[in-house]
């Protein structure tokens, strides 16, 4: 009689994959990347400066486009090779020993050209989190709560921003320009590890867990179900899950062998013809297109601005970064927990709609006061719509079949990284062009 093979249990294994867990690994890996985005900001014009480049406006913002540029080209093969092989772990950790390679790069690299090259790793890096890691929570977490826990995620935002300019700042007036290089390595190792103690739920089922199968109150929105839905069937990334109907016709001593989960893959083409045609994607997709000029467009221009009509110093502006900041760790998580009970669709056009008159307010120039008042309110409603943008998007996912998580994040990410790139190197080449005619 053949004796049947069973699968060792992992240790820690109903924490590991526990929802809250993939939540914090997901907002810690959104953090590291925002604030290895942003500790350099301050450092790098010193840099070039000291490598005896001109011109260095004009050659930051070609660095800050590079990093645009590599999040642009890499998230179409990164999200197709996460939903053909169904991997989310792996991608993610491989994408640590990018954003790290990008580190040493520019902590030691003598000359300009290899800076860009790191940057562009940088970008590769960056999309990895924002395309398999929203796909790893979406797929961990239940389909009731999942704008909550992207909200919750999506405060990893704000605090990197906010820590990385003054921690890059402070360190590199302590230890020179490695400093702000090490301390970033080293949050991208704790990181590492964050992510190497995931575990995913698919590898979850075989042992009898489902992070995703929890008994949950009915929410509002998911009754009022749009013709994308009504057409289409529940994708088996969607809750309930495949494990549960497995389970049933097996005997628990037959559990050694993992849950069968049956897969529906769309080739690339079937995939963008399928969001093409669908409306919910298609406004999704336009918004994220806007979110990303917007905040490319005021990141550079703002300290610019302050400094010329007020004449604040740097110590000055970062404290009214902090004004911008600040109200998006209240803004996403209380979109997202909005999303999953009202429906995304009313948070979206609420926060549009209330964030309007401030960007007009912002125009005004009598009164510091009220510039401060005004771009903290703006950015409290702006950054609430990034919480249910991501909600929908996993609605589009669950309400086709064949089309993943990875998908319309990628699309998320592409539509984000074009908005921002084109942003960027518009405000690069007007800062060369100022420079020029001022020289």
């Amino acid at each position: 009689m053949q004796a049947t093979q069973v699968l060792k249990k992992p240790w820690g294994l109903k924490w590991r994959s526990s929802v809250w867990f993939v939540t914090l690994v997901v907002g810690l890996g959104v953090t590291t990347d925002l604030l290895v985005y942003s500790i350099i900001i301050p450092v790098l014009p010193f840099q070039l400066e000291h490598l005896g480049y001109k011109g260095i406006s004009g050659l930051v913002g070609w660095l800050l486009f590079a990093y645009s540029a590599g999040l642009v080209i890499s998230t179409l093969p990164i999200a197709i090779f996460s939903e053909h092989y169904n991997a989310r772990k792996y991608p993610l950790l491989f994408g640590q020993f990018f954003l790290a390679a990008s580190q040493v790069m520019l902590m030691e690299v003598p000359t300009y050209w290899l800076m860009v090259i790191a940057r562009v790793i940088q970008g590769i890096s960056s999309s990895v989190v924002w395309v398999v890691g929203l796909a790893l929570l979406c797929d961990t977490a239940p389909e009731a709560t999942v704008g909550k826990q992207l909200g919750l995620a999506m405060t990893g935002l704000s605090i990197g921003f906010l820590v990385g300019p003054p921690v890059g700042g402070a360190l590199y007036n302590a230890f020179g320009f490695r400093g702000p290089f090490i301390f970033s390595i080293i949050v991208t190792a704790v990181d590492f590890v964050g992510r190497l103690l995931v575990i995913e739920r698919k590898d979850a089922w075989p042992h009898g867990i489902d992070p995703a199968a929890v008994s949950e109150k009915p929410q509002a929105h998911t009754e009022a179900i749009n013709e994308d839905v009504k057409d289409s069937k529940i994708p088996d990334n969607s809750s309930p899950s495949p494990f549960q109907e497995a389970v049933a016709a097996v005997t628990p001593t037959e559990h050694s062998e993992p849950v069968p989960v049956p897969e529906t893959r769309l080739p690339l083409l079937k995939v963008v013809t399928t969001l093409l045609r669908s409306p919910r994607a298609m406004v999704t997709i336009l918004i994220t297109l806007i979110q990303g000029l917007v905040y490319s467009a005021t990141e550079p221009s703002l300290p610019l601005h302050l400094q010329d009509v007020w004449h604040l110093a740097a110590s000055k502006v970062g404290l009214i970064y902090m004004a911008i900041v600040i109200p998006s760790l209240i803004s996403s998580p209380l979109a997202g927990w909005w999303s999953d009970r009202g429906g995304t669709e009313w948070v979206m056009m609420a926060c549009f709609i209330l964030s309007i008159p401030w960007w007009i307010v912002l125009i005004v120039q009598k009164s510091l006061a009220l510039f401060i008042v005004a771009i903290a309110i703006q950015s409290f409603f702006t950054s609430g719509i990034l919480s249910p943008v991501t909600a929908e998007l996993a609605a589009v996912s669950r309400a086709h079949v064949g089309v993943g998580y990875a998908h319309v994040y990628g699309a998320f990410n592409l539509c984000y990284g074009i908005g921002s790139g084109c942003m960027s190197l518009r405000v690069m080449l007007h800062l060369c062009l100022v420079t020029s005619v001022l020289t």
